[in-house]
């Protein structure tokens, strides 16, 4: 086993762990981390004119938006939580155009909307 293989197990195994102890309000944060995480790499991919992780790691982002847009609970989060789900949606499109048209501003506004939600998440006590 090399290297690089053997740190990818150990990261996996920490990510898992970490996932297991962590609450509802944690679990959250780290989707929102992996989502801006993901497409910082697809823009970096993009400008390497890697189009086939570029694609890949778009998806990735779409699916923790998706994620993201699954976990709002209607019944507590009311008019909030429409808001966030028309803002996930909007998000998941523009992601979709940034593929298709190889558009590093459509991810780069992506990533600055869900930074600020982030950023308002991360402001509420646990």
């Amino acid at each position: 086993m090399n290297a690089m293989t053997a740190m990818r197990q150990y990261q996996s195994v920490n990510n898992q762990a970490q996932i297991i102890d962590a609450s509802p309000h944690r679990l959250i944060q780290m989707l929102m981390e992996g989502g801006l995480s993901r497409m910082a790499q697809a823009k970096g991919a993009l400008e390497r004119g890697q189009t086939a992780l570029k694609g890949e790691l778009i998806g990735k982002a779409i699916a923790i938006v998706g994620g993201l847009r699954e976990a709002l609970n209607a019944e507590k989060g009311e008019e909030l939580a429409v808001k966030l789900d028309a803002l996930y949606e909007y998000m998941m499109v523009r992601l979709s155009e940034a593929n298709l048209k190889n558009d590093t501003a459509a991810l780069e506004e992506v990533m600055g909307l869900l930074r600020e939600v982030k950023t308002g998440w991360d402001a509420i006590a646990q």
